[in-house]
């Protein structure tokens, strides 16, 4: 077993949340004589519960993952996220985008016990830890401009994007000694979206949606996981996001480098330095006001230094290095 990995027995359901209609459902998709013979459980995620699904046949031994939404809010828009991804994977058959391939979806669970996608299973593994983090994050920025630059007919592009903050929702810190910054973070945000030239998004992206393996000169990424917030908007937003979690996971001089090493791989950002600023924060402030829902996830993938208070600090950090760099 890997790191964020738990095994359970087949007919287990460790989360007392029932999954056999859903066992049932995979089973009946599979080909011939094949059967589930371990289930593991993948974590490091928390919108979904992730497990991989070991099969066995006479054609030999092959892996699939499987995507449940069990929480409430998680269900109550299944229908629409689960379609999205299926609608994503196809899309991305085409290309040289390193995702899954669909198997299987049933999005409002007409079969399923929870709404579920079922999807081949990625080689490599997420990698959240400090050693490399430099290799890994021109990787990243190489990827997420391939991404961006991914030729999407106007009649397949996804929805447009919808932001994860707004000036009313935003809730800093209740023990900031910096009052003032969050303000003036929530003011930027408070005005209309600038312009800008549309792209096609992950939306998501970030280290814990990216599969890598080797290391050393040898280090690649194999995969890209989690499309179903795939939308069409700014370049900018999802370097931004992913430059929030850099900065939250390595330190903020990491997220503040992002852009950089985005726009040497070829990527294209606004021109206008207040704009950029506009969506670096429009990110950033999504996450206020601890970052807890990225905390959990990176410590069970053996981040235990990020607590709370470490993300506190890092995202108030990162949000003061933005305007000094940008406004």
């Amino acid at each position: 077993m890997t790191a964020g990995e738990e095994t359970e027995g087949v007919g287990d359901d460790p989360y007392g949340e029932g999954w056999d209609a859903t066992r049932s459902w995979v089973e009946h998709g599979l080909s011939g004589a094949e059967r589930i013979e371990k289930v593991v459980r993948l974590r490091g995620g928390w919108t979904s519960r992730m497990r991989r699904l070991d099969l066995g046949g006479p054609d030999g031994r092959r892996s699939l993952v499987l995507r449940s939404f069990v929480a409430p809010f998680y269900v109550r828009h299944a229908e629409g996220l689960l379609t999205r991804e299926a609608d994503i994977l196809r899309l991305l058959a085409d290309t040289d985008v390193p995702a899954a391939e669909l198997v299987a979806v049933d999005a409002t669970a007409r079969h399923c016990d929870h709404p579920s996608l079922l999807m081949s299973l990625l080689p490599g593994t997420v990698r959240v830890g400090d050693r490399q983090a430099d290799d890994r994050a021109d990787l990243l920025a190489r990827q997420l401009v391939r991404i961006h630059h991914l030729p999407v007919p106007a009649q397949r592009r996804p929805r447009t994007y919808q932001p994860w903050a707004s000036a009313e929702r935003v809730s800093p810190p209740a023990d900031t000694e910096r009052p003032e910054l969050w303000q003036r973070a929530i003011d930027v945000i408070r005005r209309e979206p600038p312009a800008y030239q549309g792209r096609f998004l992950h939306r998501d992206f970030h280290p814990g949606n990216v599969l890598f393996t080797g290391t050393g000169e040898d280090l690649r990424i194999s995969g890209v996981v989690d499309w179903v917030e795939t939308s069409w908007g700014p370049a900018d937003l999802d370097v931004a996001h992913c430059s929030t979690a850099l900065a939250l996971l390595h330190g903020v001089p990491a997220g503040m480098r992002f852009a950089d090493r985005y726009a040497a791989a070829g990527g294209t950002l606004a021109e206008d330095r207040a704009a950029h600023l506009h969506w670096r924060l429009l990110d950033a402030l999504g996450f206020a006001p601890d970052a807890e829902k990225v905390g959990v996830p990176w410590r069970e993938l053996g981040r235990v230094d990020l607590t709370a208070r470490v993300l506190t600090e890092r995202l108030e950090g990162y949000i003061h290095a933005l305007f000094e760099r940008y406004a």
